[in-house]
């Protein structure tokens, strides 16, 4: 059930809002701009109503804060109030509104109103994630993890926790195409995809496509022997597919993994970080393959086979 957030000084008013939208969608109501702040901040809300005359900060002023601030900017708002003049209607728009209802209200104009840019919120969610995500895989693309990794690098930066990142590539990927064909190959992407995730699941993970046969991945937090053993794993949980491949290093399809842990700092380029991790992905690449190859800031080198 999607989650609508009524911000309204009148607790008549909310309620009666509550009245004609509870039976399709799930309503929280608070009464003061700073509550309607704090809820709308959860980022759980797929459409605001925001009544504009209020005594501490009026709906303007709210809405320029809610499109402001990055966990609530994409969050519908329609604002309600009973100012009916064009010029307060065209700066409620001009602001971000997407649509401006004058009391007294119809109900059954509300919630046709409502329903619409529900509908329309959702729409532009699956798009948005559509367009984030590996059409092959369904983890994500490389778009969204170069969104991401800066993100995450900027946020390791400011709570001073460590940032590892990581490069995958399928060994011998070609001659396994050539062997098997495309379609086979296309199905060891999938399944090496879905393996390496289901290893990369909590909220500081994150793995995308990086483009063919190869991956990245990055973790926030975690020590680098730590973040090396758990890559170990994940290399191994690849190899015991056993996808047959007769031209690799192993008789079974292997992944060769490169990565760095390092605690970035502020004039640290996530650049030169991931520079970095492709190298170390080479040396796995040049001591055989099938294998993770890690490094920590100072360039401490953690090899899994000699």
């Amino acid at each position: 059930m999607e989650k609508i957030l009524i911000i309204d000084d009148s607790i008549v008013h909310a309620k009666y809002l509550k009245t004609i939208l509870e039976d399709t969608y799930q309503i929280t109501l608070a009464h003061t701009a700073n509550d309607g702040l704090t809820y709308a901040k959860t980022g759980l809300y797929s459409l605001i109503l925001l009544d504009v005359i209020m005594p501490d900060v009026d709906g303007f002023m709210l809405l320029k804060t809610l499109q402001e601030e990055l966990i609530t900017e994409h969050i519908p708002v329609i604002l309600i109030t009973s100012l009916s003049d064009i010029h307060s209607e065209e700066h409620g728009l001009v602001l971000g509104a997407v649509d401006y209802i004058v009391k007294p209200f119809n109900p059954l104009i509300v919630r046709a109103r409502v329903n619409t840019h529900i509908k329309l919120h959702q729409y532009r969610i699956r798009y948005e994630q559509q367009a984030m995500e590996d059409e092959l895989t369904k983890v994500a693309n490389r778009r969204h993890y170069e969104q991401y990794s800066i993100l995450k690098w900027q946020e390791a930066i400011r709570l001073k926790t460590s940032f590892s990142v990581c490069m995958f590539d399928i060994d011998k990927f070609k001659l396994y195409n050539d062997t098997y064909g495309h379609p086979a190959g296309d199905q060891v992407i999938i399944s090496v995809a879905q393996t390496v995730n289901s290893y990369l699941q909590r909220g500081t993970d994150f793995f995308a496509r990086y483009g063919g046969e190869e991956f990245v991945a990055v973790v926030l937090g975690g020590e680098a022997d730590k973040v090396f053993s758990h890559f170990k794993k994940i290399r191994q949980a690849v190899e015991d597919l056993h996808i047959q491949h007769s031209g690799s290093v192993s008789p079974w399809v292997t992944i060769s993994i490169g990565g760095i842990t390092m605690f970035p700092k502020l004039n640290d380029k996530y650049e030169v970080c991931l520079k970095l991790a492709d190298g170390m992905l080479y040396d796995a690449k040049h001591f055989g393959r099938n294998q993770v190859v890690w490094a920590n800031e100072k360039m401490i080198q953690w090899k899994e086979r000699n």
